[in-house]
């Protein structure tokens, strides 16, 4: 039997590159998948490239009740329940001390990053079934600081309480709720990141990363969906109000 089978999972930034490996992941072992991004374009092209009957989308603004809502319950009136919850939708804002920082992007950082993850959660755990399983992306940002990047730092320290009041509440009906935390990962997100610390150097800024990272390399998106398939299955059933780091070491120093 398929570690999935017959389960429902939600999947937020189900468009970016964790999302969709993760959609994939989750497909191969028996599960139902709907996929929630504010792109509707980047959503039918990644399901068209998932080429699953199993696979729906759903587009929403993670930030908006009335979206979460929305996606919460087109994934109940598709497929009948939910078992899996992905919070994985998030956005990295600007590069910038905080003396510097546009407040505008502030306000939007803290809006998908922390109200999205707080919004899903309110909404998503009513429509769970017991026993079943939410997963927070975080990051290394959510357990250690650094300069330049403030919007981010708190939104990923926020979405770790988020993930331990939640992973408590919930633990009366046997769902568990856990991060993923993971180092930088090789993906759209870390090259936007790389380009706004130094413009035109982002491969001399990858390697600077990669150089304080104890294995010398980024995450790579299938690694971090390995990880949230195993918290999304059975075999972590006594595993909750956890931060899995998944950082090369990194955090370690």
């Amino acid at each position: 039997m398929k570690r999935l089978e017959n389960k429902v999972a939600v999947i937020t930034g189900g468009a970016g590159s964790i999302g969709k490996i993760t959609a994939q992941l989750f497909l191969d072992e028996g599960a139902k998948v709907m996929l929630v991004d504010l792109s509707e374009d980047s959503l039918k092209k990644t399901v068209e490239e998932l080429n699953s009957e199993q696979v729906q989308h759903c587009v929403a603004d993670v930030s908006k009740a009335v979206d979460v809502r929305h996606y919460i319950d087109k994934t109940v009136k598709l497929f009948g329940k939910i078992d899996i919850f992905f919070n994985n939708a998030g956005i990295e804002g600007a590069v910038k001390p905080i003396v510097d920082y546009p407040e505008d992007i502030f306000d939007k950082v803290i809006a998908v990053n922390v109200k999205g993850m707080w919004l899903g959660n309110k909404y998503a755990l009513p429509q769970m079934n017991d026993g079943g399983s939410i997963i927070l992306t975080s990051s290394v940002a959510g357990i250690l600081g650094s300069a330049n990047m403030s919007a981010y730092i708190i939104s990923k320290h926020a979405g770790v309480g988020i993930m331990r009041s939640a992973a408590i509440e919930a633990a009366t009906r046997k769902i568990r709720v856990n991060s993923v935390n993971p180092s930088p990962v090789n993906n759209r997100m870390m090259r936007s990141i790389e380009e706004g610390v130094s413009s035109g150097n982002a491969a001399d800024i990858q390697k600077e990363f990669e150089a304080i990272i104890p294995l010398k390399r980024y995450a790579e998106p299938e690694e971090i969906a390995k990880l949230v398939l195993f918290l999304a299955s059975d075999d972590s059933q006594f595993i909750t109000g956890t931060t899995q780091i998944i950082d090369g070491g990194l955090s370690a120093q």
